[in-house]
């Protein structure tokens, strides 16, 4: 019952048929990005949309979004350079800005990952490089990368920073994680670097055998879930 054959004929069973399947598929989804296409992005967008993951965390989306505009103009778009070498002062002065969500570790984040994205973009001539030539094959391994370089980049927001980004992994969603558990793939929540291996290695087999993208396999299994 671990086959991609029988995941999707649970799937299409809950969705009522393959077409529907289908529509429903290509319309929460986008084809994951070329290593090209990460490659063509600038540096200050994968800071923007870092801290925007990071600051819908525990908060509600919309709320987030709706201040972003002011975010973009308070950190400069972004620049990678000027904002990994914010003074105290000046994030102190952030955090006196009513149009910010004043957060000062979230805050603080903004200039520490901005750190990490120039000292990785200077190594790989490019952050989105850098994304785009990590194999999907190891996406928790990118995961775990993104958790001990970066900050406040733990828990799930390392993944859904990339599937924001439309770098292809899977997504731990409560729908997903019941579906590995009903198929005795795991019996909790993985967080283990054993339990990650075993599930990195189960969507590793499901995408051989479909040819399928990781994301397009974790919806899959989040709708197999009644």
């Amino acid at each position: 019952m671990t086959s991609f054959n029988a995941i999707y004929q649970d799937a299409v069973a809950q969705k009522g048929s393959q077409t529907a399947l289908a529509t429903m598929l290509d319309a929460r989804l986008q084809t994951p990005a070329t290593p090209d296409e990460l490659a063509s992005v600038g540096d200050d967008r994968y800071l923007s949309l870092m801290s925007l993951r990071i600051f819908r965390a525990g908060l509600k989306h919309s709320l987030v979004d709706a201040k972003w505009p002011a975010f973009e103009k308070a950190f400069h778009g972004f620049n990678i350079l000027g904002n990994a070498h914010l003074s105290d002062d000046a994030i102190a002065e952030h955090m006196e800005n009513t149009d910010l969500i004043r957060h000062l570790g979230k805050i603080k984040s903004i200039r520490n990952n901005a750190g990490f994205i120039l000292r990785t973009s200077e190594e790989y001539d490019g952050f989105g490089r850098f994304l785009g030539e990590w194999p999907v094959t190891d996406i928790v391994g990118l995961w775990d990368h993104l958790k001990k370089h970066g900050t406040q980049l733990g828990g799930a927001s390392g993944s859904y920073f990339l599937r924001m980004v439309n770098k292809d992994t899977f997504i731990f969603t409560r729908d997903v994680i019941t579906a590995l558990k009903a198929r005795n793939i795991i019996d909790k929540q993985p967080t283990a670097k054993r339990d990650l291996k075993i599930v990195q290695d189960k969507f590793n087999e499901w995408h051989d055998e479909s040819g399928w993208p990781l994301s397009r396999i974790s919806l899959l299994l989040a709708y197999t879930v009644g």
